[in-house]
């Protein structure tokens, strides 16, 4: 009998909790008789909307949880506070081995600092970056660090490019991953004192397949497969990807309504610009893995629906099954 992953789920964190996140995680439960889920936040608020659906009973547990960790609260003071809050109570499921993983849509800061406070850095990790995967043209490409560290370093941004390689190969089937530096130029003199130590040094790097800089304008085409950068620069990036493509599909709508004869072009395209734009939309792959931490945690978008809630949690089974973790304990953990 295969393995059950426990995955632990911040019901009450997000914008649209506990509504989406109950549903996300009884549609996770429902395609996969592997996951378990412990939903985490207040007893009777979960318990109510738990009624609106029929799934497998033994594959969802209540874990009590009064407390809530508001996104505008600082992330330090909460997390040392709120002891009784879904997120580090789900954080402590993970630390303790209860729990494989666990999943939130709530305040970035707290998973952040409850991660490396609570969970805790692989030995050997100096910074754990927040890696979301992308789509692109030739399918995806997985950006880190998106938010988690902003003032990185040369080394930082090297381990970041190691640890991309190893998610993308294990989890997403990508062989000899190809890895990019974004940068605002692709000549290898380009760049500020960061990205220039930081060329040299992935240069010299052979574990991993450096395919050189990358700029903006050329990440939706996927020209690597594994894009390194600070935290600031990747939240522009991705940001901006998330912008952009709702501003397109908003003036491509507007465009076919337009007319009659667009209406009628509309409903003949329909179908195949339908299943086009789902592999285009970053709620198909889930949310992004905190990577380096001693156990897997996932941070979803504060806006994330349902579709994007379970594809979180159907995640964590590919990297519990696929041994990130250990892949990268192998080779980036010190071994002091």
């Amino acid at each position: 009998m295969a393995e059950m992953v426990c995955v632990a789920v911040d019901a009450v964190g997000g914008d649209n909790a506990p509504v989406e996140t109950v549903k996300g995680a009884v549609e996770a439960v429902v395609r996969e008789k592997r996951i378990k889920v412990c939903l985490l936040g207040p007893e009777p608020v979960i318990s109510e909307e738990l009624k609106k659906y029929q799934y497998p009973l033994e594959q969802i547990e209540i874990v009590h949880a009064p407390e809530i960790i508001e996104t505008g609260e600082p992330p330090v003071l909460s997390i040392r506070r709120k002891k009784d809050s879904s997120i580090v109570k789900g954080m402590y499921l993970v630390k303790e081995g209860k729990c494989d993983a666990f999943v939130s849509a709530g305040s970035t800061g707290a998973v952040l600092v409850g991660g490396q406070i609570i969970v805790g850095r692989i030995r050997g990790i100096e910074r754990p970056p927040l890696a979301p995967v992308i789509p692109t043209l030739k399918g995806v490409s997985l950006l880190l660090d998106c938010g988690a560290n902003v003032d990185a370093k040369p080394s930082h941004l090297v381990q970041f490019a190691k640890m991309g390689s190893i998610y993308m190969e294990s989890v997403m089937g990508v062989k000899n991953p190809r890895v990019g530096l974004v940068n605002i130029g692709v000549e290898e003199e380009k760049g500020n004192a960061l990205t220039k130590e930081t060329y040299q040094l992935l240069k010299g790097c052979e574990e991993i397949n450096f395919v050189g800089n990358v700029e903006a304008r050329d990440i939706p085409y996927g020209l690597a497969d594994v894009l390194v950068c600070e935290a600031f620069a990747g939240n522009v990036v991705l940001k901006m990807y998330e912008g952009v493509s709702g501003a397109l599909m908003k003036k491509i709508k507007e465009g076919m309504m337009s007319t009659l004869r667009s209406k009628i072009g509309a409903l003949l395209i329909k179908p195949a610009l339908k299943k086009t734009m789902k592999g285009f939309s970053t709620d198909e792959y889930g949310g992004a893995p905190l990577l380096g931490l001693k156990g897997l945690v996932v941070k979803t978008h504060g806006s994330s629906k349902s579709v994007e809630i379970c594809n979180s949690i159907l995640q964590c089974l590919t990297f519990k099954e696929q041994k990130i973790n250990e892949k990268i304990q192998g080779q980036l953990g010190s071994r002091e």
